[in-house]
């Protein structure tokens, strides 16, 4: 371990993950569950996502503290061969859902060329792209959406209607990386919120309104009212879309519900999520290989005249972490290793 900054250490990532699986025990996890957990969180510290990074271990920690997850729970798999798969996971985290509907999902791509992973029932805190990114290691297209609680107000609104609403996507590609994109549909992820109200700074311009539906950068005043989606009403259709796919349409709670169950508690919110995977051999058939190369010709297109392609920042930061360690924050990681007993 050693100093990157005055306020910041690098990290090797065994030394992260071992501390990261010990804070996760001491709150009372099931085994399965500290493995799976450790997994999204330890990635999203190794590619600098700070606000998926172990800053999630306070967050999980308060969650359980809420008493409204389930710390055992084995998530209940239904395939019946056709596309769609089902994941109950019984109000419990997760990523020991995804990661036991991961399987039957590839096996329904493979059989119809397109499936459907729906989960339910779920405490959510991670981002969408280490899900992505296993599915897109079998050489599969994948589209994730999920809601979360009422944060965000529509376009036009002030009142908190839609979660921040993630959507995600990954295409395979040659070599060790894939394309993968993440982002909320609101303009500043919640977690980026928390970050900057413990370190109080402002939030940029335009990212929310306070409890009178005035514009703010006060993330305090922001959480009391209402964030804003990105880009207008652009922004605010494809939160209600997610709201319709990965809520409504798989039986699942909207953000507003998501919401009303918290009752104030603060937990991570309950929702649902949808998955959809796409075998590119199996839809583009004779034409998979020149599909692939049109995909690599709009690649190299756009990085030749010095544009970045989404999700390299975190390959490079992963790099990085992988040399050097990763970057953490120094007095989060006191917290972390209090939890750990270290």
């Amino acid at each position: 371990m050693s100093a990157a900054a005055s306020d910041t250490l690098r990290v090797p990532l065994d030394a992260l993950d071992e501390q990261v699986r010990a804070a996760l025990r001491s709150l009372g996890l099931g085994e399965a569950h500290v493995q799976a957990m450790a997994r999204t969180i330890v990635a999203g510290q190794r590619d600098a996502c700070p606000a998926h990074g172990i800053y999630r271990v306070l967050t999980c920690a308060h969650t359980v503290r809420a008493g409204k997850v389930d710390l055992q729970a084995e998530p209940l798999v239904e395939a019946d061969g056709s596309a769609v798969v089902r994941v109950d996971a019984r109000y419990a985290f997760s990523p020991l859902a995804f990661e036991r509907g991961l399987p039957a999902l590839v096996d329904a791509v493979r059989r119809h060329g397109v499936g459907a992973l729906a989960i339910r029932h779920c405490f959510h805190y991670s981002a969408l792209w280490p899900e992505i990114e296993a599915i897109v290691a079998h050489g599969l297209a994948a589209l994730a959406v999920t809601p979360s609680h009422a944060w965000v107000a529509p376009a036009g609104g002030h009142k908190p209607v839609f979660g921040t609403n993630p959507i995600a996507f990954g295409w395979p590609r040659p070599g060790p990386y894939p394309l993968v994109f993440d982002f909320a549909t609101s303009a500043i992820a919640r977690g980026d919120l928390e970050l900057h109200r413990r370190a109080g700074t402002p939030l940029p311009p335009d990212c929310g309104v306070d409890a009178q539906g005035q514009p703010s950068t006060d993330p305090i005043a922001v959480a009391s009212g209402a964030m804003r989606t990105f880009g207008g009403h652009k922004g605010s259709a494809l939160a209600l879309m997610v709201e319709l796919l990965g809520g409504a349409l798989i039986g699942d709670w909207t953000s507003r519900e998501s919401l009303a169950f918290d009752a104030g508690s603060g937990a991570a919110p309950c929702h649902g999520e949808l998955i959809l995977a796409f075998d590119p051999a199996h839809l583009g058939g004779a034409d998979a290989a020149e599909g692939a190369r049109r995909a690599e010709a709009m690649f190299d297109a756009i990085t030749a005249q010095g544009a970045r392609l989404p999700s390299q920042r975190r390959f490079d930061a992963r790099e990085r972490s992988l040399r050097e360690g990763a970057t953490v924050p120094a007095a989060l990681y006191r917290e972390v290793l209090a939890m750990a007993g270290a």
